[in-house]
């Protein structure tokens, strides 16, 4: 089917084609690409923009003994295909199948394992040290995004490896987009670079006029180089970098193969850190990508004609917590309550698309800076301001010292919308949100709240909104909120929810778990009390107590970890208290989850209805 590409099993494969050759391998895998996407899903936007990149990277350099760093690493796909795993692609994401991020374990290839931007330039330079202390001889290659620089570490890195004066290599792939659009002073300072023109063409004149003078002694020599670094200083593009100590080259055509492997091979002499710029166009080559990114980020199946999903949401399905999120967040400001909204670099995948249209000058999207954006909710909620951060779970992990530091020792009212919390399934170990009720139930003066519903979670919202004791973190899942019905109670601070009274067994659920209790509950004849957790911190000590003392078994149902969690601190107060009740906590074990959709890893980890209900005839026979 494919001339070039089915010919290409490892990256040796490549260094026999010519430039014809290499141009038709770049169609083919885009092809490729949108093909076996179009079934699986996954990240097509970013794959079909570094498609000329990977195969220039893999032309010059000789993988694995080189080094290439993918930062993110959701754009590998196509060096996923270029060594050998090409087949091995149409599983991508599935359980047990191809991961969607670079994985050691996968292939000798994968030489880092990502899924949070921003490290490559650090672990690039570590392998540049390690390199020259063992005496080796290999390349070191990292490739960043335009979005990911954004971030500190980035800087911290780059900074770091300019004192370090190691050979290394970092290529900047500039899209001008993660996955939403770039902002901040970086994004801005790229695009002047992008259309700087005028450096090139003064340069070119001013070069003529030095070539005809004859350069007699050591001051002239001096006074041009002087003259040339004064002129770097007012057109030069990519200065910021050449100061800290880079040598740069570009900006590039990322989609000119010839040029992209020229400039790599001059890297390559080079001594010293070196950073290409490279400007590619996310969802190169798929009209329906180009024109939206976004959307093509990380997709589900789509139909390839016209890029629609092929199973289409239906009109009258519920909305996200997400979305409900920017519903109320709307409805707060016409309240008129002075909130702000804020966002790291997801203003569609937190759900505050709408908000940020309709309110802008209450929005904030920070970039991907999660240690900014919970410092800067910080100082606006020690100036009057009620800030709402919402953060994925996973990411909220890079800002735990300042949430910890800067929020919860001086009990600032922020509140945390911490989406994705829970299995996401499909993107693995990197993102699921599986650790948060454990680094944030340590934390004095934090609150954490989960709703099992989306009745709950408005409730909960509005119960955040009027706190002012200090922060509070509101978790919940990816997907569709549900909505059970029942007449519920009002919010009260710590108190959980009573929503069925048995006399058998009573289960604890928090959040997310709430619906399997349920559900199980319908699915057996004994008599079972299910409660609704909603406060994680604090906890209900009453109700335990009550518990206590009317039931033999408590089962407590968290999709966490269960180090740490809600489980483990009541079962330390029961044990404290030294009740006569046997406590099982369901949750998730001292292990990362591989990548899988969310029920099928429900049902491996033992966190389903059936589970619910297997515990409850065990208990009860």
């Amino acid at each position: 089917m494919f001339k070039v590409l089915d010919k290409i099993h490892s990256p040796e494969d490549l260094k026999s084609l010519d430039r014809d050759d290499l141009n038709r391998l770049s169609h083919e895998i885009r092809k490729y690409l949108v093909d076996v996407i179009s079934v699986t899903g996954g990240h097509l936007s970013s794959n079909l923009g570094v498609v000329e990149l990977t195969i220039a990277l893999h032309y010059v350099f000789n993988s694995p003994v080189d080094k290439l760093i993918w930062d993110v690493g959701h754009q590998s796909y196509v060096h996923k295909i270029l060594t050998g795993r090409k087949e091995a692609l149409k599983t991508v994401r599935q359980y047990q199948g191809l991961s969607g991020f670079p994985k050691r374990l996968e292939s000798e290839h994968d030489c880092f394992d990502v899924g949070h931007s921003s490290t490559s330039i650090s672990a690039a330079i570590g392998y540049a040290v390690a390199r020259d202390m063992n005496k080796d001889d290999y390349s070191v290659v990292a490739i960043i995004g335009d979005g990911a620089l954004t971030a500190g570490m980035a800087f911290e890195a780059l900074n770091n490896g300019a004192q370090m004066k190691k050979n290394f290599i970092v290529i900047l792939n500039d899209n001008q987009m993660s996955i939403g659009k770039n902002v901040g002073g970086m994004a801005e300072y790229l695009d002047t670079i992008r259309t700087g023109h005028v450096y090139k063409e003064i340069k070119h004149d001013v070069h003529k006029v030095f070539d005809r003078i004859p350069v007699v002694g050591k001051m002239l020599t001096k006074g041009v180089r002087e003259i040339k670094d004064a002129f770097k200083q007012v057109f030069i593009p990519g200065m910021f970098f050449e100061e800290m100590g880079y040598t740069y080259l570009g900006p590039i055509d990322g989609h000119a193969v010839p040029q992209i492997i020229k400039v790599l091979n001059q890297a390559r002499r080079i001594e010293g850190p070196v950073l290409i710029h490279v400007n590619t166009i996310k969802g190169k080559g798929y009209h329906h990508a180009e024109i939206n990114p976004s959307k093509f980020h990380g997709t589900k199946p789509f139909i390839t004609t016209n890029g629609e999903a092929l199973v289409k949401k239906a009109a009258n399905t519920k909305k996200t917590y997400g979305e409900l999120m920017g519903d109320q967040l709307i409805q707060y400001i016409e309240d008129g309550h002075k909130i702000a909204g804020i966002t790291a670099a997801m203003p569609d995948g937190t759900g505050m698309t709408r908000f940020m249209k309709k309110y802008p000058k209450a929005f904030f999207d920070v970039g991907i800076a999660e240690q900014h954006a919970v410092t800067f909710a910080a100082g606006l909620g020690l100036s009057g301001i009620k800030p709402f951060v919402a953060i994925y779970s996973t990411f909220l992990q890079r800002a735990y010292d300042q949430v910890l530091h800067d929020v919860c020792i001086q009990k600032i009212p922020v509140v945390f919308m911490l989406d994705r919390a829970g299995l996401v399934g499909e993107d693995g170990e990197t993102h699921q949100g599986v650790f948060d009720l454990s680094y944030l139930n340590h934390m004095p003066n934090m609150t954490v709240m989960a709703p099992m519903d989306s009745e709950t979670f408005k409730d909960m919202m509005a119960f955040a909104l009027t706190y002012m004791d200090g922060p509070i973190a509101i978790r919940y899942p990816k997907g569709e909120a549900p909505f059970f019905g029942y007449d519920k109670s009002p919010i009260v601070y710590g108190k959980s929810e009573v929503l069925e009274t048995g006399q058998d067994i009573a289960i604890l659920a928090v959040g997310s778990m709430v619906d399997e209790a349920l559900k199980a509950s319908a699915m057996v004849k004994s008599s079972v009390t299910i409660v609704d957790a909603r406060f994680v911190k604090p906890i209900d000590y009453d109700q335990i107590d009550r518990l206590a003392a009317t039931h033999k078994y408590l089962l407590i149902a968290e999709e966490n970890t269960m180090i740490g969690g809600y489980g483990s601190e009541v079962l330390r107060y029961v044990h404290q208290k030294g009740y006569d009740i046997k406590v099982e906590i369901m949750g998730i074990k001292d292990d990362f989850i591989e990548h899988g959709s969310r029920n099928k890893l429900m049902e491996i980890l033992g966190l389903t209805a059936n589970h619910i209900a297997a515990y409850i005839e065990r208990y009860n026979r």
